[in-house]
């Protein structure tokens, strides 16, 4: 069974940079998508970035620019590099991952939906 762990969550000042990491056990999946969602309190969760395995990415408006994510495949990790933090950042980030038959290739979507397997989250607060 395959286990998303994230890590890397902490408190920032405003403009402050984080990365987190995702460690995905017993994945050994050739085609897929994996991203990073957030959950602010009172407030639907939300994609931020995601990634498929040919390396094509999608990012949310909202964080354009300011965050990159990668993967690294031998580690079989996910990061999120978080620059120029705001206030409205804080949440609660989740990596998700879907897997995929070898021929579907298509681009990364941010909606959670589409994502059927999850980690437990890992809080990140920024203040003002």
């Amino acid at each position: 069974q395959v286990q998303l762990v994230e890590s890397g969550g902490g408190s920032v000042q405003a403009g402050g940079s984080l990365k987190l990491s995702c460690t995905a056990s017993r994945f050994t999946y050739d085609t897929y998508w994996m991203g990073w969602f957030r959950q602010a309190p009172g407030k639907e969760r939300e994609g931020v970035a995601s990634i498929n395995s040919d390396g094509v990415t999608s990012f949310a408006d909202s964080v354009k620019g300011r965050v990159t994510i990668s993967q690294d495949n031998a580690k079989n990790t996910l990061y999120l590099q978080m620059n120029s933090l705001k206030p409205e950042d804080t949440a609660i980030y989740y990596c998700a991952a879907r897997v995929w038959a070898s021929w579907y290739h298509r681009p990364p979507t941010l909606d959670m939906s589409d994502y059927p397997l999850c980690g437990q989250g890992t809080q990140v607060t920024v203040s003002s």
